[in-house]
This record gives structure tokens, sequence and C-alpha cells, in this order.
């Protein structure tokens, strides 16, 4: 049954990317994306590789600076060195630093400290932005280890650890912050196959609490399940938008159903077999 939530009143945005642009060189990644996220909303972001999706997550947590574009949380404007209105170097710094103790980021390559228990990673944020006490960050720390399924791999170093529990390391560290909004970067594709499951019903369950979240994903039964909207990207734009039963099921645009034709397409290939020897 689909866990998604019903935004369709008129509350105001979370989080609010207008005209987004960035380039590498002479490669225009993203050419002019506006997206909004409410309170609650799960926003599937899936596209072929170099669409740009993973670039614009980055630019939300001005991990990369957008050249061109507006960025607001909660209504009130981020500054960064591609806006139309700029601050102070010093106020500039100080918005990056509020922008990110509102909105966390998981990233594909889970990025531990690796000389850290899984415990202590979790420490970090709490410690860090939001000046709580050793004490107090170990207590929540070990609650969202609990919450994630680890409450037994606390004391563990990350290459005690599989892939799948050093992503829900970082995803209880990406808690940890307390954010309002939390960023998912293809968070399961450098997973091996049985793993994956691990990590997408800790992200269900999020989902199910009422998190926003923004998902990088190849996961289509994710998106289809889960998602309350799924946005395609194709060549730095914003393709196709929609409800996932709309958008999955019955797309509109021409590239979108090559696409998901193309990932049905592998997804019933056969498995390849070793030859014997």
């Amino acid at each position: 049954m689909p866990l998604r939530v019903d935004n369709t009143d008129n509350q105001s945005a979370i989080l609010s990317a207008i005209e987004i642009r960035k380039s590498f060189g002479s490669n225009e990644v993203l050419k002019g994306i506006s997206m909004e996220a409410r309170r609650g909303d799960v926003i599937a972001i899936i596209g072929s590789s170099g669409s740009g999706k993973s670039t614009f997550l980055r630019c939300l947590n001005l991990l990369e600076s957008p050249d061109a574009g507006e960025l607001s949380v909660r209504g009130e404007s981020i500054s960064h060195p591609g806006a139309a209105r700029r601050s102070s170097a010093s106020d500039e710094k100080k918005q990056i630093r509020a922008l990110r103790r509102k909105v966390s980021m998981v990233f594909q390559g889970f990025y531990l400290w690796s000389h850290m228990t899984a415990l202590q990673n979790v420490m970090e944020a709490p410690m860090r932005i939001r000046k709580v006490s050793k004490a107090e960050a170990a207590e929540q720390a070990s609650a969202l280890l609990g919450k994630v399924g680890l409450a037994d791999r606390a004391h563990h170093y990350p290459n005690e650890l599989s892939g799948g529990q050093q992503q829900r390391v970082a995803i209880a560290r990406a808690l940890a912050a307390d954010p309002e909004v939390i960023l998912f970067d293809e968070p399961t594709s450098a997973l091996d196959p049985e793993l994956v499951g691990e990590v997408l019903r800790v992200m269900t369950n999020l989902a199910a609490e009422g998190r926003t979240m923004l998902v990088v994903t190849h996961e289509m039964s994710f998106a289809r399940r889960v998602a309350n909207r799924v946005v395609f990207f194709h060549q730095g734009k914003i393709e196709e938008e929609g409800h996932p039963d709309q958008v999955l099921v019955n797309p509109r645009s021409e590239r979108l159903a090559e696409f998901l034709a193309s990932y049905h397409s592998a997804q019933d290939a056969p498995a390849v077999r070793p030859q014997s020897t």
C-alpha cells in the first residue's frame, strides 16, 4: 500500500529553488531548475546519468555553488555567489551554516569517519551543529542507531560494517542534525543488491513518519510506492513531473517513456551466469 502524503493544501514550501543554473566549464549541467518541497513531501528525482540530478542536490545544500538562481528555506533567502542579491561574506557563511542545519544530505559513498565508531560518527552533528553536550549527543546517537536497526553495532568501526550498515549509519548521522529536509543522493547505488532492501526500509519508515525527503534514485518501485511526486531530469532540465502513478505508468514525455523502457528492460534481463570451466 502506498505511503504517500497528501500535500494538496496550500502550506508554504520548506525548501525552494528557483531557476538554478550550474556549469562546469563549457558544460551547462543545470539549465534553470525550479522545485519546491513542502512538509512531508517525498520527491523522487529520476533520470539518466549526467542529467544533473546529483548536481542539483549538491546545489540545494551549497556543496556546489549555483551560477545563478535563488534558494530559500521557509521563505528566508540563502545568499550564495550566484544569487541576484548578495549578502556580506560573513553573513553568507552564517546563512550557509543555517542552511546545513536545516538540510542534511546522505551521499552515495557513505563518507563516515574511518577512525570513529558508528556511535561517534552520529554524535558529531549534535555536538558541532546543535552544540549539545557529549553525554546528550551519545544518548541521541544511540537512539538513532536503534532507529535504523544498528543498536548492536554502535561500537563498530566503518570497516567492520557492511555497505548497507554503513549507509544506515550515514542516515542516522543525517537525522542527528535534526533537519527539516533530508537529501538522498543515490543512497543505494553503491550497495550490493542484497543490501539495498535494508536501506530502503529505513527510508520508507522515515517517509511514513512524515519526513521531508528529496531522493535521487534508480529504485522505481520505491519511487512509485513511497514518493508523492516524481521529477524526471533530462539534459539539465525538468522534462516531466507529477504523481508517481502518472509519471511512472503513463508518461507524457517520449524521453521519459524511453528511459522507463530502458530501465524495465535492464530489470528483466536474465542474470549472467559464470561459465563452468
